[in-house]
């Protein structure tokens, strides 16, 4: 009986200290909040792995708990110890600098603060490289990365087409 409960007392701590060591660690170079690491290498603070790296090949490593409930904001606290980040930032460290270009890069559902200069009433914006033109007061007139002011005769003339079909004029 006593060789029983002592057999099921080392199966027990060895089971927490396996799971503690591999529970991952969230990075010093990581943005507050974060979750989990992107397979890109980008960082984020979804509330659930389910979809949080979607856009970016998937979750690379998910440092929140699965008790997180609370937000995105909660995420497992790093700890102090000096095995797991001594052996952690070699990885992350050099991507620190690329997943805040790659985080704004791949943000293409967004327009640029500001528009072009130029523009004006019977202007359109047209996208260069999807052949798309925009009408004055559209989100994206003057704020692709590509792209001209002319005037919607001379869009149609280059073979450009209305954002989702609905000229300006």
């Amino acid at each position: 009986m006593i060789r029983r409960k002592t057999i099921q007392s080392v199966s027990l701590a060895a089971g927490m200290l396996f799971l503690c060591a591999a529970m991952a660690q969230v990075p010093a170079g990581a943005p507050a909040g974060t979750t989990g690491m992107c397979k890109d290498g980008s960082y984020t603070s979804a509330a659930s792995k389910r979809g949080a790296c979607s856009s970016h090949q998937g979750v690379q490593t998910w440092y929140a708990t699965s008790s997180t409930s609370s937000g995105g904001a909660a995420a497992a606290a790093p700890t102090p110890a000096a095995s797991p980040p001594a052996a952690q930032p070699a990885a992350p460290a050099a991507p620190a600098s690329p997943p805040a270009a790659a985080a704004s890069t791949k943000s293409t559902n967004t327009p640029a603060a500001t528009a072009a200069p130029g523009g004006g009433p019977g202007l359109v914006w047209v996208n260069k490289p999807s052949h798309v033109y925009h009408c004055q007061g559209d989100r994206w007139y003057g704020k692709t990365k590509d792209g001209a002011y002319m005037s919607e005769a001379a869009a149609k003339a280059e073979g450009d087409h209305a954002d989702h079909n609905k000229p300006c004029s």
